[in-house]
């Protein structure tokens, strides 16, 4: 059994940083590809980003690319998700899920998946 537990959402003006923690505790961590999603109210869940179990690939959505960073501690057992410029279109509950994902940007390859953490961004 593994379990997420996500971390660091709150509110924070347009522009802004936020780093989004997520706690994994059960089987080994670096046996799982990590990553973060998020859905908006009113919309489909969307990836954002990937790391490999052994954090030797990474995958970004667009529009993730160029401003968020994703990352795992040594051990493998907390994910980061590092946010800068933040824009009001980045308001959504964000997810953290674990698997073994041959295609990281689908959300059915992922078998275990946190709570979520909100993240609202004010203009």
């Amino acid at each position: 059994q593994v379990r997420l537990v996500e971390s660091g959402g709150k509110l924070v003006q347009a522009g802004g940083s936020l780093r989004l923690s997520c706690t994994q505790s059960g089987r080994p961590s670096m046996d799982l590809d990590m990553g973060w999603f998020r859905q908006a109210p009113g919309k489909e869940r969307e990836f954002v980003a990937e790391i490999s179990g052994a954090a030797t690939r990474t995958e970004y959505a667009d529009f993730a690319r160029d401003r968020f960073t994703i990352s795992r501690d040594n051990l493998g057992k907390t994910l980061y998700l590092q946010m800068e410029a933040l824009k009001p279109e980045d308001t959504a509950v964000y997810y953290c899920a674990a698997g073994s994902a041959t295609s990281p940007s689908n959300s059915h390859e992922y078998g275990y998946w946190g709570q979520g953490t909100q993240v609202t961004v004010t203009p």
